[in-house]
Order: structure tokens, then sequence, then C-alpha cells
């Protein structure tokens, strides 16, 4: 849903700018607080957990969120920095009413945001978000004292998320003989994921593990891989894992120091548990790579792509019963593992591949190279409609046929600017790239 205020992804944007300010911010949670007021059946008092990353400004807005909270008669439990993933699974295993993540991802640290979760650990169906934009519409109040919120803090928040992290790993196996280097991005995961791969058994080396509130995402973590490449081939370990600054995104490294992306780890996740059992199909998205479509078709593998998100992925998901998903970007689903994408969870899922194949990354992908990609962002004049536009239809029907089989188009408009992504997938580099100009051209002729 894209509301007023919620976008795919929560509330976010620039601090101090709005939506992202104290007042706007306390006036959400009232506004929350009042619609899960409203559904709230249990005898006791609705109860929210509130988790953040690890940006200076997650201070100012966890303090405006629980003021919200506390005025509609919702108490607060105060979870710390902690992963997005983590207030999922602990909204479910303290069978709260709702959990919410104060932050903006992989974003820079001077943009922060706001996404909910609900008691089930699912982010918020769009009816719920809509209730609450109608509800900010509305004067803010505040119910009479002795109904008042009460916050406390949650103390071994990080803790039981480690154990949960480790419970998806196979019991039979450990990482004992592996040498890691984690990247936690400077972000909510810096003092959660060293500690279960070494607790694994893994020697593990950390770096991204030094925040400050201003250096989330800084050249370091899934954004920025090539910081993990580096201490990979530096301190000569077998892998490498880098988390975004929430930790629901996942990138890896090879020993070699070779990056590989969501799509590869997804193809792992799937061949893995095609060895030990049925997969009925895996979930990628517009933007996923054709090679990794290819792929699966050669395993008998069924393949679905959804729109861009992996708010949409998990849709796609849940409405075919799947239990695999991911983006290009690092968000990876299993969905009989946790109920939302998870960065460490996903990496214990790779690692967990890699022991019982006793193979690398680059064995287990052996058989899959990702076509090359050529994206180009064109500005749309003024008036131009690229949906009817004659000229550009015919040349995108064009490029397809002359592509065949082995390759892709597809035309996206950007949803923030006057721009229409052109990306061309092809077998060869050179053809991705003249054959996504000759499409772009169009655009402006």
């Amino acid at each position: 849903m894209a509301g007023k205020y919620f976008g795919t992804d929560g509330v976010r944007g620039l601090v101090g700018v709005a939506p992202i300010t104290p007042d706007f911010v306390m006036r959400l949670g009232y506004a929350a607080g009042k619609v899960l007021t409203k559904s709230w059946t249990s005898s006791a008092k609705p109860t929210v957990l509130i988790g953040k990353d690890t940006r200076i400004s997650g201070y100012m807005l966890e303090a405006a969120l629980e003021a919200g909270f506390a005025a509609a008669g919702v108490d607060v439990m105060l979870a710390g920095p902690v992963p997005t993933p983590a207030v999922a699974y602990l909204t479910r295993a303290l069978r709260l009413s709702a959990g919410v993540v104060i932050s903006a991802s992989h974003n820079p640290y001077h943009d922060n945001g706001i996404k909910f979760f609900s008691a089930s650990g699912n982010k918020l169906p769009d009816a719920v978000e809509a209730e609450i934009e109608a509800e900010l519409d509305t004067p803010m109040s505040c119910v009479s004292s002795e109904k008042l919120g009460k916050a406390k803090r949650l103390d071994d928040a990080q803790g039981r998320y480690i154990e949960f992290c480790k419970s998806t790993f196979p019991n039979a196996l450990d990482l004992r003989g592996m040498t890691i280097v984690v990247d936690c991005a400077h972000g909510a995961a810096y003092n959660i994921a060293p500690h279960v791969f070494h607790e694994l058994g893994a020697e593990v080396i950390t770096i991204g593990n030094q925040p400050n509130g201003m250096n989330i995402n800084q050249g370091v973590g899934a954004t920025a891989p090539q910081a993990l490449s580096k201490a990979v081939i530096t301190h000569q370990a077998d892998v490498g894992i880098a988390l975004d600054g929430d930790a629901d995104r996942l990138v890896m490294v090879d020993a070699a120091g070779r990056i590989y992306n969501g799509d590869e780890l997804l193809y792992v996740m799937v061949k893995d548990r095609l060895a030990t059992g049925a997969v009925a199909g895996a979930v990628g998205t517009l933007m996923t790579n054709m090679a990794l479509e290819v792929a699966f078709k050669k395993l008998g593998i069924a393949f679905a792509r959804a729109k861009v998100g992996d708010r949409y992925v998990l849709e796609a998901m849940q409405e075919r019963g799947w239990l695999l998903g991911g983006e290009g970007s690092g968000h990876l689903l299993c969905l009989d593992k946790h109920t939302t994408g998870d960065g460490i969870v996903s990496a214990l899922q790779v690692l967990s591949a890699l022991k019982r194949a006793n193979q690398s990354l680059a064995d287990m992908t052996a058989d899959i190279s990702l076509y090359p990609q050529v994206l180009i962002n064109v500005k749309i004049p003024a008036g131009f409609d690229w949906k009817t536009n004659a000229a550009l239809q015919a040349e995108k029907v064009a490029v397809e046929q002359a592509l065949g089989d082995s390759g892709r188009v597809l035309l996206r408009p950007s949803g923030t600017e006057p721009l229409i992504r052109v990306m061309v997938e092809a077998q060869v580099a050179e053809t991705a790239q003249t054959m996504a100009q000759r499409i772009a051209d169009k655009v402006t002729a």
C-alpha cells in the first residue's frame, strides 16, 4: 500500500522533515495505539514492543512513540538496539499486541522510519495501516490518568533473539573449524550477530561493530560489501557475512573475496532444500536475475515473480504456500524459520547448506552464472505517457524478440521521481547495454 504516510515499508524520511518529526511520531504512536485498543480482546492492557537500530535519532523517536502509545492507554516494552526481525520474533514470542521498529534499514543515518509488526510477527495488513492513517487525521487526545500506558525495558531482548537465531541452525551441525568475518554495518546487529556465529562454534572476526549513531551503513554492510571482501582476504577467512543497518538483508563473500548477492544465496538455499526434501517453488521479484529463473527450471522448481519489495515477495509466498523467496538486494525469506526476512537466519541457512554439502559458495553456485543486467534511468518529458507511447512500446517488443529466450526487458516507473527505469538482461553484457540504450533513446524521442 502507498498511503498518505505509509509506503511499502512503513513511514520513512529525513529526520526533522515531515513526517519524521517528534510531534508526528508521537501522533503516530497515539493513532496506532487507538487502532490496537479497538481490536484488542484480552482483559490485559495492550502492550507493544519498540526496537530500534543505532541511529542517533532513535532516542528522540523512541521517546515520542512511547509518549503517544502511553496517551492511548497502551503499555510499552523497550528492546533497545535490535534487528528488525528480532522485533517480529519477540512480539510473537511474548504474545504482545504489536511490534514497532525505528529504522531506515540500509539508508544513511540522517534518515529514519517507523514500521509495525502484528501480534503474529507479520507486517501490518494494508487495512490496519489505512485505519492508522485515518486516526492520524483526527485530533490527538489522552486517556484518563488511571488508564495511561506504562513503559519498561526488556533487558534480555538480545539474549532471547540470539537463542532464537541459533535454534534455526540444524542441531546435528556446528560451525567449528570455520573462520567467519561478520560485518554488522555499525547497525542493530552489532552486539548480536557475532555471538550467534561464535556460539555455534565459528571463529568470528567482526567489522562494522562500532556504532556511534552516525556511521550506520557508512562504507560497510550489505550495501558496501567491498569492505567485507577485503577483510575476508586479509584474515584468510572461509566466508564473510554482511548485514545492513537493521539486519534484515544479507550479502556473503567466499574465501576468494567474491561477493554473492541475494539471488545467488536464494539458489543455494533452494538447492539445499531440494537435496534434503521437496521444494514446491520459490518467489523472486521483477528484478530477480533471469539466470536464477533458468536455473530453477532446470532443477524442476517452480518460480514466480512479485513486485519489488520483500513485502510483496512474502505475499506471493503465502498465496502459494511456498517457503523460500527473496530479492537480489539480500532480503531472503524462509517461512519455516521466521515470519519475515532475517539476515542472520538466512546466513545460517546458507552455512548449513555449505556444511551439509561439504562445499564452498563457489561450488554450490558453479551451475548458475548471473546474466549481465543494465539499468538506465531516463527522465520523462512533461506529458510523456510511457505506457501508451507507440514508439517506446514498439522498440520494447523489437528488443524482446531479438533477445528471445536469452534475455529480458523490464520498464518500471520511479515511485519518487519523473523517471522510467529501463532494465535489460542478456547473456552478453554488450548486448544488454546496446538493447537498453535502444529502448532508453525512445523515451525522449
